[in-house]
């Protein structure tokens, strides 16, 4: 769970990472759920290692509810 600045509230965050060989393309993503609300965010890397993107899902999924 993460506090969202603006709202006082928790953001769940359910996050993955994986890529395709070692290393790989790549990919993360990450589904926020504030009360009733989802928010889905993903994003890619061309040549990278599960271990950096299953970090950067968790990464990316912390600073979501910051952004406007």
């Amino acid at each position: 769970m993460a506090s969202n600045p603006e709202t006082g509230g928790s953001v769940a965050i359910f996050t993955d990472g994986a890529c395709s060989g070692n290393p790989g393309p790549g990919g993360w993503a990450a589904i926020l759920r504030y009360g009733g609300v989802e928010k889905e965010i993903s994003g890619v890397a061309a040549e990278t290692t599960n271990n950096r993107m299953e970090p950067e899902a968790a990464s990316e999924g912390r600073e979501a509810p910051k952004r406007p």
